[in-house]
């Protein structure tokens, strides 16, 4: 969850139901039914309400902490239950479909399929992604050290593909795009936007968008789906799960456990659709 998410999701509750301190105090398990009552009215989903009575749970025990309110008698209330959606992810022939499309004669095309090629080899988030350093590359052993959730360190191998297309880019590429900058600042962020500047988040997210567009029809598709895609196809290729959780950078194995839903339904549509006998 973001700080944005945060702010936006606690100046939305205080706004309807304790605009100063005493209604503060007087916050209690009705007021926070009232307030998830009048979040599912609203069309909100079972994730966003979920969300939000997170971040007003959190602020409440805060408050409490520091003596601000005086009681916890909005504790009781559970959150609600999610439901289950298995992670959206991309075949093997759209996944190389997406990595195909940018046009490597060019110097943002080339930037945009390392950038690709890279979260789909290591199965790196995008705020991942943008956080790499020059020195978080070990080309010779194929490896790139990622600071993770929670500022964790992990090494994640990179294929020879990707490793080959990142060496071409410090060569060739980013050379050029760091020229670009106005200001000659030296920046150590390995991917670079058309200014010479870090790339960002919403960056990489619009490159994705431009070139999914271009491949697939699919609703919902993200950046993200290539780290599910990532997965996804190692589990089918017959990855252990426990190597898979540490390549992800997964705390706990059962949100890695996921991709496994996804394998068995993959195994499920291929059967139905190849087999004689339906």
């Amino acid at each position: 969850m973001t700080l944005q998410a945060y702010r936006n999701d606690l100046l939305q509750f205080l706004g309807l139901e304790a605009k100063n301190q005493a209604e503060l105090n007087e916050v209690d398990h009705l007021t926070i039914r009232r307030y998830l009552a009048w979040l599912k009215a609203g069309g909100y989903s079972r994730r966003s309400i979920a969300r939000k009575l997170s971040a007003t749970r959190s602020f409440l025990f805060f408050l409490q902490k520091e003596g601000v309110v005086e009681s916890g008698k909005w504790s009781a209330v559970n959150r609600p239950k999610i439901e289950k959606t298995l992670p959206r992810f991309l075949y093997r022939h759209e996944v190389v479909a997406l990595l195909e499309a940018p046009d490597e004669r060019t110097t943002l095309g080339f930037r945009d399929r390392t950038l690709l090629e890279l979260i789909y080899a290591s199965g790196l988030r995008v705020s991942e992604l943008v956080n790499l350093k020059l020195s978080s590359l070990q080309l010779e052993e194929r490896l790139v050290k990622v600071l993770g959730k929670g500022s964790k360190e992990r090494l994640v191998p990179v294929g020879t593909v990707a490793a080959g297309l990142i060496k071409e880019y410090l060569e060739k590429v980013r050379p050029v795009l760091a020229a670009k900058n106005k200001e000659s600042r030296v920046y150590e962020e390995l991917f670079l936007n058309k200014w010479g500047a870090p790339l960002s988040d919403r960056g990489v997210r619009y490159i994705f968008r431009k070139y999914i567009q271009q491949v697939s029809h699919k609703d919902g598709i993200s950046p993200h789906s290539l780290r599910h895609s990532f997965a996804t196809h190692l589990l089918e290729g017959g990855a252990d799960l426990r190597v898979v959780q540490e390549m992800l950078g997964h705390v706990s194995i059962s949100t890695t456990q996921v991709y496994t839903h996804i394998t068995r339904e993959r195994l499920s549509e291929v059967y139905h659709s190849a087999f004689p006998r339906k």
